[in-house]
């Protein structure tokens, strides 16, 4: 196991979305990838965005958009800066510009690799994207501590093999990145319900109270939601970050 730890966490957020609900309203949605530094002055991204090749049906146009690779510029970061791509899982939105980083070992959980090399529609949008035969993959199974403070979660219910983060950090403390285990705070609840984007109602409820229970067990400090806009307001981000 790498003896690095974690020292910084930079939150890049992507883009915003208004999404219009039946009641009239409109929820406000996030996009965004993370990048942990270490102690040792390696880089790991976690997801990289959505190119603008594909897009997702029924949501309508982001506004604020700076794309992974643009947020790596304005921090002096190149892609082959990245020694490390932690893939939560290939939805359009996470696994877009995975082919540019061709010097990074990536992570990914091995259902979940299996299931989308195997042909699986939802995660055809970007397959040229995250199916390079320049990257290298390495599997994983189930939980995984792997790297010295940053434990990677099994978290299926989103999708199956999805992953969620741990990532202690010196002066924060424990932060989880739950990614779409839980997009929003307010769904953070054990009797929740399953958005039409979800997999698996059954899993996604066990996965959520696996988190609930890791925030309680670690004394998490801060938890980020994927796609909370509202969360996201107040969080900060790159060229911040938490430490």
């Amino acid at each position: 196991m790498d003896e690095t730890v974690p020292n910084r966490l930079y939150l890049l957020q992507l883009s915003t979305t208004n999404v219009p609900l039946p009641s009239g309203q409109t929820l406000e949605m996030s996009a965004g990838c993370y990048l942990i530094m270490m102690s040792d002055g390696t880089h790991i991204l976690v997801d990289s965005g959505m190119t603008p090749d594909v897009s997702v049906v029924g949501i309508p146009p982001s506004t604020n958009e700076k794309n992974v690779l643009q947020h790596l510029a304005s921090l002096r970061l190149r892609p082959d800066d990245i020694s490390t791509v932690i893939c939560t899982h290939f939805d359009v939105d996470h696994a877009g510009y995975h082919d540019k980083f061709r010097n990074a070992e990536f992570l990914v959980q091995r259902e979940h690799y299996a299931i989308a090399r195997g042909g699986h529609p939802r995660f055809a949008a970007s397959r040229t994207h995250w199916d390079n035969p320049a990257l290298f993959y390495r599997m994983i199974d189930g939980d995984s501590e792997c790297f010295r403070g940053i434990t990677l979660l099994e978290t299926s219910g989103h999708a199956p093999g999805h992953q969620s983060l741990l990532v202690r950090l010196p002066k924060t403390g424990p932060v989880l990145l739950a990614i779409d285990a839980v997009v929003m705070q307010r769904l953070f609840t054990t009797d929740r319900k399953a958005w039409p984007t979800d997999d698996n109602e059954q899993q996604l409820r066990a996965s959520t109270k696996k988190l609930l229970d890791v925030v309680e067990r670690e004394h998490v400090a801060l938890a980020v939601f994927g796609h909370d806009g509202a969360q996201w307001k107040g969080l900060k981000k790159a060229p911040e970050f938490y430490e």
